[in-house]
């Protein structure tokens, strides 16, 4: 599994990858569960009133959350790509320059991974 972490505007998004052997979550309208790599994450967009108030680059909007979507994909690098645009897209619906966010690709198990790398 792997977190894909977007930080722009002083604030932060970060989405689930699971990877090939990974049990990802089993819920309706999620991907079909012989899909390689599954992508989850939040998406949001900016309204006029209501929602949850966040600040980005020191002024506070309101955004308003709809249901995730997860999508399946038969590659890690159609995965990583996908997860990149959908982080830098949210973005953009609040106002935050896509070319300004920052992306970082992070094992959930970095001490698993540290076990695996010193045998």
């Amino acid at each position: 599994m792997l977190f894909i972490r977007g930080r722009a505007g002083g604030t932060e998004l970060t989405g689930t990858l699971y990877e090939r052997g990974e049990q990802a979550p089993s819920f309706r309208g999620a991907p079909d569960e012989d899909a390689a790599y599954v992508w989850i994450c939040d998406a949001f967009y900016e309204v006029d009133s209501g929602g949850t108030i966040q600040v980005i680059d020191d002024q506070e909007i309101n955004v308003a959350f709809e249901s995730p979507m997860p999508r399946g994909f038969d590659t890690k690098d159609q995965a990583l790509a996908a997860a990149t645009e959908h982080i830098e897209t949210q973005f953009a619906r609040i106002g935050v320059d896509p070319k300004t966010v920052e992306v970082e690709v992070e094992s959930a198990e970095p001490e698993a991974e540290a076990t695996a790398d010193s045998k």
